[in-house]
C-alpha cells in the first residue's frame, strides 16, 4: 500500500495542475482494493481516459453556453420526421455528420409561426455543439439593434470579428421587421464573412422569394440573399402549430 504522507501531497500536485478528472479517478482507485493488481501502465491510462472524458465535456458545456440556444432541450435525434410538415427525413438524417458545417452550407427553414422552425435550428446547433463546432443563437430583431448599438460604442469590427470566428450561426425570426440600407450593409458583411466558408442557419416565417421586399436597398438585398440562397439547404414547412396541437393534446 502507498503511504499515506505520499498520497496527500500527491492529490494536492494533482488538483494544482488542474486536472480535476483525473484527481477523482485518482481518489477512486485509492478506495479500491480490486485495483491493486492491475498493471501500472492500465491504472495510469484509466486515470488520463478520465481527464479526456472530463475535459470533452467541460469544453461542450462552454460551447453550449456560448451558444445561448433559445431552446435549451433541442435535441437533433429528437426531430420529429413522422409529422407532416415538409421535412424531408433522408435529407434530415443527412444532416446529423455535419458535412454541411465543414462545406459551410447555409439552412433556410421557412413556413408558418408554430411549425418548429425554431426548434429544428436549435437542434442543428445543438448537434453542432456536440461535435465541437461553435455556435450561437441570434434573434434577427435584436441583432439589428445591438449592430447599432455597436456602431455607438466604436466595437463593430469586433463585433464583425467575433461573428465570422463562429461555424454556425442562427439567424432567427428573419424578415419580421423591415431591415433599412443601415442595417443591411452590417448584415451583408455579416454574411460575406461567412460565404463558403462558415453555415447559417435561417429561420422565417415568410418564404424566401419574399425576403427581398423586406430590405431597404435592393442592390444590397440582391446580394445578401446570393450570399444565403448559394447552394443552401431548404426546408418549406406547413401544417397547423405544433404548440396548438401539444396544448390540444393535454388538456
Amino acid at each position: 500500500m502507498t503511504d499515506n504522507a505520499i498520497l496527500h501531497p500527491l492529490t494536492q500536485r494533482i488538483a494544482s495542475l488542474r486536472l480535476p478528472g483525473m484527481l477523482a479517478a485518482f481518489q477512486e482507485q485509492l478506495a479500491r482494493h480490486d485495483l491493486d493488481d492491475m498493471p501500472f501502465e492500465d491504472r495510469l491510462a484509466l486515470l488520463i481516459d478520465r481527464e479526456v472524458v472530463e475535459r470533452r465535456s467541460r469544453a461542450l458545456q462552454r460551447r453550449l453556453k456560448k451558444a445561448r440556444l433559445r431552446h435549451q432541450d433541442a435535441c437533433f435525434e429528437d426531430i420529429n420526421l413522422t409529422r407532416p410538415r415538409g421535412l424531408s427525413r433522408s435529407v434530415v438524417l443527412g444532416l446529423g455528420d455535419c458535412t454541411w458545417i465543414r462545406n459551410g452550407v447555409n439552412i433556410l427553414i421557412t413556413g408558418p409561426c408554430g411549425t418548429g422552425k425554431s426548434w429544428i435550428a436549435c437542434a442543428l446547433a445543438h448537434k453542432a455543439c456536440l461535435e465541437g463546432h461553435q455556435a450561437q443563437y441570434l434573434r434577427v430583431p435584436r441583432l439589428l439593434t445591438d449592430l447599432r448599438i455597436a456602431h455607438g460604442e466604436g466595437t463593430i469590427p469586433k463585433f464583425y470579428r467575433d461573428l465570422a470566428r463562429l461555424d454556425v450561426i442562427i439567424l432567427d425570426d428573419w424578415g419580421l421587421a423591415p431591415v433599412d440600407a443601415a442595417r443591411a450593409r452590417d448584415l451583408l458583411e455579416i454574411l460575406d464573412d461567412r460565404f463558403d466558408r462558415r453555415s447559417a442557419i435561417v429561420t422565417s416565417q415568410l418564404p424566401v422569394p419574399d425576403w427581398h421586399q423586406k430590405i431597404a436597398e435592393p442592390t444590397i438585398a440582391d446580394a445578401m440573399l446570393d450570399r444565403l440562397v448559394h447552394g443552401a439547404i431548404r426546408f418549406e414547412l406547413h401544417g397547423t402549430s405544433m404548440r396548438a396541437d401539444s396544448a390540444k393534446a393535454g388538456k
